[in-house]
């Protein structure tokens, strides 16, 4: 089993077309991760990411509540 984290698309960097990255804010820390899996993400949407990689596309209300119970939960410190 592996834990996916929601993180906001900040920035998309498509310069390279062979592989589509951007910036993501997972609670104020920000990290460039890979969206080729992702053609059609947007920046302002929230996606889960596993070790770099955006697996698919979440909307704002449920990541917002999967973030509050990781908070409650203790591990997004």
């Amino acid at each position: 089993m592996c834990l996916s984290i929601p993180g906001k698309v900040i920035s998309i960097d498509e310069s390279n077309p062979d592989l589509k990255m951007g910036k993501v804010s997972f609670s104020g820390v920000t990290k460039e991760i890979c969206l080729q899996w992702l053609p059609d993400v947007q920046v302002g949407e929230y996606v889960l990411a596993h070790v770099g990689f955006a697996l698919s596309k979440i909307d704002e209300k449920d990541a917002e509540e999967t973030l509050t119970v990781l908070k409650e939960m203790g591990d997004l410190e």
